[in-house]
């Protein structure tokens, strides 16, 4: 477990690191390259000396460089279970019982195959949430099972459920941490400011998962809703109930951003940390906000731009690229290109 950054002047030019939660052990380094995500990335730069000059003489950890923006700007995407009881015997429910799980592990270990070899999400998609939205803001996942993160279930029956998302960034937050001991996970919180009206966004979120989910093709297999439930129907009652259910979709990022304002952690040009010296971010801390959907392609993308860049290979050149424009069901060319005027005026 890596606890410190070591410095020489600005230049990092070692970590020290837990070994067995025991043996204290240094590594020298000609150059460093964190990948701790968006949790432990700011914890250890913070606990390095790298962050908000404030927090740090809190903490009483001396200064190496003052960033303000190290742990801020948290963002992550919320989460609820839109979960349903199914009338036939389909889904993946009988691998919860404790007696089919060797099974399950074997046919994995030794065939990849079956329930071990799938992550339950059979399907998903994007939508938008009204016709004043002009790109999706919403996004759902469909298990072939009623079931939580912490793998309790509602029912002991079949069931299956939609997870459903907002897209659009959550209030940032923060993320700070004292002392780096197994088990002392960094505090982190959101703020109050809601720079959407996400409110509005959450019930319709809801509404469209139950439209969905009570379409002609699963009335074989609706056999009531389980997650709210039938007494969760006003606009207040979703927020209710959303307010008390809504758990993590583990994309938490952006606590140490790429950009060029006081703000920025990271050099968007290099991926070094402004100020520094041998001390480079690659992971999911680096984006100015968080994607308008699952984080992992964009994380594969920034490394391997990362990679490049620390290689000093040439960087492709950009893709311009045409996407779909719902409204009138022709391509939207990237700004400036002179396709957009021709094509629409």
């Amino acid at each position: 477990m890596a606890t410190r950054v070591r410095f020489r002047g600005t230049r990092a030019v070692g970590v020290d690191y837990l070994r067995g939660g025991r043996l204290r052990r240094t590594v020298a380094a000609g150059e460093i390259v964190l990948c701790g995500g968006a949790i432990n990335t700011p914890q250890l730069l913070q606990l390095s000396g790298v962050g908000d000059r404030a927090l740090l003489a809190q903490h009483g950890i001396d200064v190496v460089h003052h960033s303000p923006g190290v742990g801020e700007n948290l963002r992550d995407h919320l989460e609820v279970y839109i979960q349903y009881a199914s009338k036939q015997p389909v889904s993946i429910a009988p691998g919860l019982r404790w007696r089919m799980r060797p099974k399950i592990a074997v046919d994995w270990l030794f065939f990849r195959r079956r329930l071990g070899a799938t992550n339950h999400f059979e399907g998903g998609g994007f939508a938008r949430s009204n016709e004043d939205v002009d790109y999706p803001n919403l996004m759902f996942h469909f298990l072939p099972i009623a079931i939580r993160y912490d793998g309790t279930a509602p029912t002991k029956g079949h069931g299956y459920e939609c997870t459903s998302d907002l897209c659009t960034p959550t209030p940032a937050g923060t993320c700070a941490s004292a002392r780096p001991i197994r088990g002392n996970t960094p505090r982190c919180c959101s703020t109050t400011s809601r720079p959407r009206p996400i409110a509005g966004e959450w019930v319709e979120a809801v509404r469209v998962a139950r439209d969905i989910l009570n379409q002609p093709a699963f009335e074989p297999y609706n056999d009531g809703e389980l997650s709210p439930g039938p007494s969760v129907e006003t606009d207040r009652e979703i927020l209710d109930w959303v307010a008390r259910d809504a758990e993590t979709a583990l994309h938490p990022s952006c606590t140490a951003k790429m950009g060029l304002d006081e703000m920025s952690v990271v050099d968007p040009a290099s991926m070094s940390v402004h100020g520094l010296e041998g001390l480079r971010v690659v992971d999911a801390s680096v984006f100015p906000y968080v994607t308008n959907g699952n984080i992992y392609a964009p994380v594969m993308m920034v490394a391997e731009k990362a990679a490049d860049l620390i290689a000093g290979n040439t960087p492709l050149p950009p893709a311009e690229v045409p996407y779909y424009r719902y409204r009138d069901g022709t391509p939207l060319y990237p700004p400036g290109d002179s396709r957009n005027h021709e094509e629409h005026p």
